[in-house]
């Protein structure tokens, strides 16, 4: 055999176990809410108690541990208190020095956010929103909304019947938009910022749309402090939910796919 050929089929095997490694290349999921950043305004977390001391470094610090650039992590909400998309850049940015793809949905605090288009143009590499639509990575399909507060009992005002309809609506598009994308062996993962159900975990008008769409996974933040309500993990109806919100997670991201996930 010549050297020519020797050297041919050396790095056609060598290509061969390169493509079987990136194969088995395992991607994790991981998610984490309610940051707050403030870095273009003073708005310290540390006012509402000591869980809050450095909390943007502990779960820096977190992350690092966890997370490698092939690696997803999801941010559901209340990602900064700037008031302005060129300032809430700042904090996405800051996001955006860790590992890892991100995925942003809106919270009730993020003022910032308006116009979708503007929000992607000025969004950095690896940093995705979704907002009526969904993204494809790998074999995750992610979509979702903000969401409302569920009602604790009947009658609800107006403005919260308004409210709770548009958001209706809006999870709808962005499942109808997820479902379009997805191919066998994918898992559906719905991201909101408020929690799908009443502090009694009854059903609601968003945990039937996920469970209409068979959604896999679905994370939420937006409860604060140790008297709050909600449980960090719950299986209803064939649907995971995972509460991530960064004080009541002790600042560290949450696994949903992962050798660590429940």
């Amino acid at each position: 055999m010549s050297v020519y050929v020797e050297l041919k089929v050396y790095y056609i095997i060598t290509f061969a176990k390169i493509i079987k490694l990136c194969d088995n290349i395992i991607m994790k999921v991981f998610c984490i809410s309610d940051p707050h950043l403030s870095l273009t305004c003073d708005k310290p977390m540390n006012i509402f108690g000591p869980t809050w001391e450095g909390h943007w470094d502990k779960i820096s610090d977190d992350w690092q541990k966890k997370v490698t650039d092939n690696d997803i992590v999801l941010i559901a909400g209340d990602i900064s208190w700037a008031m302005k998309l060129e300032d809430a850049i700042c904090d996405i940015k800051e996001i955006n020095k860790l590992p890892g793809k991100k995925i942003f949905i809106r919270g009730n605090h993020d003022y910032w956010w308006k116009s979708l288009t503007a929000i992607r143009t000025m969004f950095p590499e690896n940093c995705y929103a979704i907002q009526n639509d969904s993204i494809k990575i790998g074999n995750f399909v992610f979509c979702g909304t903000r969401g409302w507060a569920v009602p604790e009992k009947e009658p609800i005002s107006d403005e919260d019947k308004k409210m709770l309809n548009r958001e209706k609506e809006r999870l709808e598009l962005s499942l109808k938009s997820a479902i379009q994308k997805l191919n066998e062996g994918d898992k559906l993962v719905c991201m909101l910022h408020y929690p799908p159900f009443n502090s009694k975990l009854e059903n609601s008008i968003f945990t039937e749309l996920l469970e209409k769409y068979c959604v896999n996974k679905c994370v939420y933040g937006h409860l604060h402090g140790e008297n709050s309500r909600g449980v960090k993990y719950l299986l209803k109806n064939g649907v995971e939910y995972y509460l991530t919100s960064c004080d009541k997670v002790q600042n560290q991201l949450v696994t949903i796919y992962g050798e660590e996930a429940i």
